[in-house]
């Protein structure tokens, strides 16, 4: 019991020096958050950070789980200040990610998504290979383009070979395409929120400021943590199993 303590303690003081309490203005406020709502500041409202602490071990449950499993996580996250983290940490992970804006159809329109990912690693492995050479210097320009336009958007989606288990996002305000095409997939979503999103939607929200990239780069790299931790667990498992059938 000391040691959870000690644990919250510690979690809740590195939310409080991130900002992660910080909510926007009573008037941008959804009405879903409002119980997470802790008092007003400048006309900045309050979150209370010790729910925040229980949202966070929720979706940190939840991710190691789905890595005990080894299943998929896509990451998204494109707001300037979320971009930076998201994408760094999904590539630690070898998780799918959203690198530019979410394009519709990412969960709801999987197989033409599949069709755009198969066509940017045909072109790039046909370039890598020299295959290309054999068109005139204009064909090859045109190619070029169309491969720099598909990395744009479609290069996070490669390691995503099938829907994933979930998604993570930051913004769900933001992220609405995103969020919208999870429940019509019926795919989970685990979500920074703001105190002015909609978590109703949202089956793990964590309800904290996701304005500022310190706070925003706390949350993820504890869902990062969290994954990790699953992996180890999966990792002992197999290794258990193998000793027993051996």
């Amino acid at each position: 019991m000391e040691i959870e303590a000690e644990t919250k303690k510690n979690s809740l003081e590195n939310m409080f020096k991130v900002g992660a309490h910080y909510g926007y203005s009573k008037s941008r406020r959804h009405p879903s958050v409002k119980s997470f709502i802790y008092g007003t500041k400048n006309r900045t409202e309050i979150i209370d950070l010790d729910q925040v602490y229980g949202l966070l071990l929720k979706a940190r449950e939840f991710v190691s789980t789905l890595a005990v499993n080894g299943k998929q996580i896509l990451f998204s996250g494109n707001k300037p200040e979320a971009k930076e983290s998201v994408l760094s940490t999904a590539v630690a992970l070898g998780m799918p990610y959203s690198k530019e804006r979410w394009i519709g159809g990412t969960l709801t329109n999987f197989s033409e998504i599949k069709k755009r990912v198969a066509r940017l690693e045909e072109l790039k492995s046909k370039k890598q290979a020299g295959e290309l050479n054999i068109y005139t210097k204009k064909e090859r320009a045109i190619l070029d383009k169309e491969i720099a336009s598909l990395e744009r958007f479609f290069d996070g989606l490669v390691k995503m070979k099938s829907l994933p288990a979930a998604i993570f996002l930051v913004d769900p305000k933001k992220e609405s395409t995103a969020v919208r095409e999870a429940k019509r997939m019926r795919l989970p979503i685990i979500a920074l929120a703001g105190s002015d999103c909609d978590i109703s939607q949202i089956e793990y929200p964590i309800v904290a400021n996701d304005a500022s990239r310190s706070s925003i780069k706390f949350f993820v790299d504890e869902i990062a943590s969290a994954y990790r931790e699953g992996k180890e667990k999966e990792n002992g498992n197999n290794g258990s199993d193998q000793k027993s059938t051996g």
